[in-house]
């Protein structure tokens, strides 16, 4: 599945910014969510690892580090990974390759910036200076020009970090989503809500 390679993702990805835009619809991540979460319980069955259908070694390690690092765990729910948002992202590649280049040079760019200014990956590189590429590129308005195709990709790598996570089934409990719950007897609306919006009298 992996059809692009890094060098030549990195080339298109340069010469075309506007296929760093990770573009989808809702329809397609329902569809992703629902292939993800049925591959990770039968991987969980078998007891193996899930193995990624276009990501390499490499670029999948590098997206659980970066969906974690975006969504981490807290007190409330489990991390971006807990809920399956690299194999989410997985699925969210296959058969579309604009998607795939943009993810791909999106991912090696991550990484060429880490090492011109590290001298490593970003895999390799320590906590700290991941946390300060990232914090050049997640600003949109304070980035410097120079980090436009970073800022672009990163930004559409986070939108679909928060998509992954909040259509799981761990993201939908974070959310306390409420909803389609039966009510066995409706009182109307709640005397505080009527004299917040100043119905009483209407």
């Amino acid at each position: 599945m992996s059809t692009i390679t890094r060098r030549r993702a990195l080339k298109l990805f340069a010469a075309a910014p506007a296929a760093a835009a990770l573009a989808w619809t809702p329809a397609e991540a329902e569809q992703a969510q629902g292939q993800a979460q049925q591959i990770r319980r039968d991987a969980a069955r078998r007891g193996v690892p899930y193995r990624p259908k276009f990501f390499t070694a490499h670029e999948y390690a590098t997206v659980a580090v970066l969906v974690d690092m975006i969504i981490p765990r807290d007190e409330r729910s489990g991390s971006a990974t807990d809920a399956g948002v690299p194999e989410f992202m997985d699925f969210m590649m296959i058969d579309d390759v604009k998607r795939q280049t943009a993810m791909r040079g999106g991912l090696a760019l991550v990484d060429h910036l880490c090492e011109q200014r590290f001298d490593k990956r970003f895999l390799d590189c320590a906590d700290a200076d991941r946390r300060q590429l990232l914090d050049e590129i997640a600003f949109p308005a304070s980035a410097p020009r120079s980090l436009d195709h970073a800022v672009t990709f990163f930004s559409s790598f986070r939108n679909l970090t928060a998509s992954g996570f909040w259509t799981s089934k761990m993201g939908v409990a974070d959310l306390q989503y409420q909803g389609n719950t039966f009510v066995a007897q409706w009182h109307g609306c709640p005397p505080p809500a009527i004299d917040k919006l100043k119905l009483a009298d209407k």
